[in-house]
């Protein structure tokens, strides 16, 4: 049982570092690209895309964390 449970935190940790690398590239092209510009209405797209960075390392990291800790503690 403890095992499934494993897997399935490790797949929701592995899910995390993906969504915060997307998130992260996706912060920097509206950095670079969109500089100046509107974003449907929401604000201007390079403050929107330094939102993104930020929330995309952030996510980043805690996956990785989350990774490192379910395989040390053995549950993957």
């Amino acid at each position: 049982m403890a095992k499934q449970q494993g897997i399935g935190l490790a797949l929701v940790a592995f899910a995390l570092y993906i969504v915060g690398g997307v998130s992260t590239f996706g912060g920097l092209a509206l950095i670079g690209l969109m500089r100046g510009k509107d974003l449907f209405g929401w604000g201007e797209a390079s403050s929107i895309g330094m939102l993104f960075l930020a929330v995309g390392l952030c996510l980043s990291i805690m996956g990785v964390l989350f990774m490192r800790l379910f395989r040390n503690r053995g549950l993957v």
